[in-house]
């Protein structure tokens, strides 16, 4: 089973453990499948950051370990407050998540063909992001990933 969501939310002003398999190949190709997407409609790269990226890894941690799939947290947190958590001072974020994807091209291909999705990547005045993969055991999908965007 594949799913998808996301949480077109530019706001302004304000069980068994998972496994990671190859993340920083798989988040370095996620990165460069959505910012060749970028560069083909006109915006420029997304540079990966840290921040994000824990923000991106813990939430995809959480929904395998906990086996939900949701952009809010069974703790009642929101991508905007786990992105401020992890340090990142922004202007404006957006998240995509996906499950059940085996490959950085086949999630990015999913997101690309999903308006809402397509919309977070596509968005020219974001500026940064970071990449989440987890590999879930005994949970509803194989696998959850997630990239946060942002701008400061």
């Amino acid at each position: 089973m594949k799913t998808l969501s996301l949480l077109i939310a530019l706001t302004t002003a304000l069980g068994p453990s998972p496994a990671h398999v190859p993340a920083n190949d798989y988040v370095q190709q996620v990165v460069d499948l959505t910012n060749q997407n970028r560069q083909q409609h006109g915006c420029g790269n997304l540079a990966l950051n840290a921040q994000l990226t824990t923000a991106a890894q813990g939430h995809s941690d959480d929904m395998a370990t906990n086996n939900y799939f949701d952009h809010d947290s069974p703790d009642g947190r929101d991508p905007g407050q786990r992105i401020s958590d992890a340090g990142y001072d922004w202007d404006a974020w957006a998240e995509n998540i996906a499950a059940g994807y085996d490959t950085p091209t086949a999630v990015v291909d999913s997101w690309m063909q999903s308006a809402g999705h397509r919309a977070n990547i596509l968005n020219c005045s974001l500026h940064d992001i970071g990449v989440g993969y987890t590999v879930a055991n005994n949970a509803d999908y194989p696998n959850y990933w997630t990239q946060d965007f942002g701008s400061q």
